[in-house]
């Protein structure tokens, strides 16, 4: 203890500062498992309500990161009604961003539409990444950090499939400050990762960044933690692609 108070102040900024940082960090994962917990229990419960004995919803992606967006399997001698009514009760759970059956699983073809739109995989994709990862930023700044510039590159990579959709770019705040001020810095956040997705190839008209300051936490989050701190997407239409005299190979 004494070591520590003779350390020059700089030197005790900058180790508090690093201590505030990874107590965010195991906070964020903590509520990140107390989420995916939740949701297999009520996962659990919907597939026994509903008949579907032998199906499971894994809420982990194959890299065993926790997501939003379960793989259901099992229960193939159900029938097609009992495996949907299970599949829109799971996807109905509040919390779930949408389910999918395994490859080489038997599909309801009546559900197919309900359950899995197709380009939302992009969005499922981006929360895998940022289930485990954050996109930094520079104190009080919306400048980006170098050592967030590879996981933008696989951001980008993971909505790249999804030309045509329009995709929301939302940032968020924790309830610490100034309203107005995280209200403003939330949305230049915002800003910036729609920059840096276009420079990697993605189109600027099918972005749309909006902040939300603290308005939106975490669900189960108390408004000051730090993990309220974040920037989040979702494809909220689908555009179908007209090729333009532009966009045409030879059009003058």
């Amino acid at each position: 203890m004494n070591a520590i108070l003779s350390l020059p102040s700089w030197l005790k900024v900058l180790i508090g500062a690093a201590c505030v940082v990874v107590v965010a960090l195991i906070g964020s994962d903590m509520t990140s498992e107390n989420t995916i917990a939740r949701l297999e229990t009520q996962a659990e419960a919907a597939i026994e309500r509903e008949g579907g004995s032998g199906i499971v919803a894994d809420f982990r992606t194959d890299q065993g990161w926790p997501t939003r967006h379960p793989e259901l399997s099992g229960g193939d001698t159900l029938d097609d009604d009992t495996r949907g009514r299970v599949a829109r009760a799971i996807a109905a759970i509040r919390g779930v961003g949408g389910v999918h059956w395994a490859k080489g699983d038997r599909m309801p073809a009546e559900t197919e539409d309900v359950v899995e739109p197709g380009p939302y995989h992009c969005q499922r994709d981006v929360e895998a990444l940022l289930s485990v990862r954050v996109i930094r930023f520079a104190q009080s700044s919306a400048k980006i950090e170098e050592s967030s510039e590879l996981l933008l590159d696989e951001v980008a990579e993971a909505l790249k499939p999804c030309r045509g959709s329009i995709i929301a770019v939302a940032g968020h705040s924790d309830s610490v400050g100034d309203a107005q001020v995280n209200l403003r810095l939330s949305r230049e956040r915002a800003d910036a990762v729609r920059d840096a997705l276009v420079e990697r190839g993605l189109p600027r008209a099918s972005l749309r960044a909006e902040g939300y300051g603290s308005a939106r936490p975490v669900e189960g989050l108390d408004p000051t933690d730090p993990a309220n701190r974040r920037i989040e997407f979702s494809v909220i239409s689908i555009m179908p692609q007209v090729p333009t005299p532009v966009d045409t190979p030879d059009a003058g």
